[in-house]
């Protein structure tokens, strides 16, 4: 049994850095430099493995040369990987600028296999709607949105069997058509047991069971890439629910997790480590893990 499945889709992410302005329609801009990093589902793969959890991408990439970049990548993060499919890889243009970012996609469309999933038996997965089928019975769904899927779901949100739906702030007033975040959360809590609603740098708030709880957001200076925060948000989340964390608790130290990313380029860069993460909420004065939390479901634990 592994800990976490992630089914979302990996892309070949190239993050255009220092820009001074998204170009407008027949302007060039020059940026300072560019990357090639894991993006999507790999992000949320990555951040889960550092944190210490078991984890599988089980959305496969292409077999082009973009593919083999990103699995060479993931595997060097001891990311565990499925065979990729015979076509191209999901890419993505990333222009982060003014504190946030512009993005343009391809994606081929290609989705995780039930027969991968069922074979790892994982404990839980993280996952989109379209995916929601393929979860092997017993295992802790967490369910994450993107832009495309919220506009879809826009004053029908999605049901299904999930322990957790996570989306930002966006996402949820367009599925809810609420006016704020918290009545969104309420409205989203009555679907899923718990709803999650980032809220960039103000944090995170979220409803379970009639009860509201927050995170204010964490000040780590100018933001040099947001690129990534959500699905680093998500995978730390997933880590503490797996440890048996309180709300609360899960929604502090996701808080922290994603507001540790945008400090530097790309999400991969981003992505801190468990033992960086403790010292980090530590320094902080959240409440040390090991007091915290009352159970331990990874190989290595809270150490």
């Amino acid at each position: 049994m592994i800990d976490l499945a992630v089914t979302t889709t990996p892309f070949m992410d190239l993050t255009f850095i220092g820009l001074e302005a998204i170009p407008r329609l027949g302007e060039e801009r020059f940026a300072g430099d560019v990357h090639r990093s894991p993006g999507g589902g790999a992000i949320t793969a990555t951040g889960a493995t550092r944190l210490g959890l078991s984890t599988v991408l089980t959305a496969p990439t292409g077999s082009d040369h973009e593919g083999a970049e990103l699995r060479a990548a993931l595997q060097a993060e001891g990311v565990e990987l499925v065979e990729p499919h015979a076509g191209r890889t999901a890419t993505t243009v990333v222009m982060p600028a003014d504190g946030d970012r512009a993005m343009v996609t391809f994606d081929p469309g290609v989705r995780s296999r039930r027969e991968d999933l069922a074979a790892l038996d994982p404990r839980a997965v993280v996952c989109g709607p379209v995916d929601l089928e393929l979860v092997p019975e017993g295992a802790a769904v967490y369910l994450s949105l993107g832009d495309e899927e919220a506009r879809a779901l826009a004053g029908r949100p999605p049901e299904g069997p999930a322990a957790a739906l996570v989306v930002n702030e966006a996402e949820a007033l367009r599925i809810t058509g609420e006016a704020d975040a918290v009545r969104a959360a309420a409205q989203l809590a009555a679907l899923v047991p718990v709803a999650v609603v980032t809220r960039g740098p103000k944090g995170a708030v979220a409803a379970s069971g009639g009860a509201e709880v927050s995170a204010p957001g964490v000040d780590v200076g100018p933001a040099v890439d947001t690129t990534g925060a959500g699905d680093l948000f998500l995978a730390a989340y997933v880590w503490a629910d797996l440890h048996g964390a309180e709300l609360e608790e899960r929604l502090t130290w996701a808080v922290l997790y994603a507001a540790m990313s945008v400090s530097v380029p790309t999400a991969l860069g981003g992505a801190a480590t468990r033992d960086r993460l403790i010292a980090e909420g530590t320094r902080l004065g959240l409440p040390a893990p090991a007091a915290s939390v009352s159970r331990s479901s990874s190989k290595e634990g809270w150490k």
